[in-house]
């Protein structure tokens, strides 16, 4: 599966950590930026490319990663046939269901809220689980627009 990471100032060094880890793992990864620190960026720049790559190419997915993630999920959310779910850290049962019942294709992670562990674990779990694909959340995914 090809996975799209892009960040922020704020989330860039975790967005490199988990590069490596998920390549790790056996996922395809491209970096879609920044590709060097830059103090006072503005996510709109990095994570809108990121949201169009995963809306446009089937079967691919996204992380995208700030502060709080919160601002990337709304930029994100922007984008025709991107659904943006957030985590900031705790149980996994609200990520699952993103999948399971949203079909979310973007993960947003606050890099301010949760360790580079708690990221690791969560975007494995999200990338491991499937949608269901029930005709009733087939019908409200669509329903989205």
């Amino acid at each position: 599966m090809k996975v799209y990471l892009a960040s922020d100032h704020a989330g860039f060094e975790l967005k490199g950590a988990l590069a490596t880890f998920l390549e790790g793992q056996g996922f395809e990864v491209e970096d879609l930026g920044p590709h060097k620190l830059q103090p006072g960026d503005d996510y709109p720049l990095t994570i809108e490319p990121l949201a169009q790559a995963v809306a446009s190419e089937k079967g691919s997915r996204g992380i995208a990663i700030g502060g709080s993630g919160q601002g990337e999920a709304m930029a994100a959310n922007r984008v025709r046939g991107a659904r943006a779910a957030e985590f900031y850290g705790g149980g996994h049962d609200a990520l699952l269901l993103s999948r399971r019942h949203n079909d979310a294709n973007i993960l947003a992670l606050g890099a301010r809220l949760i360790s580079p562990e708690e990221a690791q674990q969560a975007a494995l779990a999200w990338l491991r689980e499937p949608f269901s694909g029930d005709a009733r959340h087939r019908r409200r995914i669509g329903e989205l627009g």
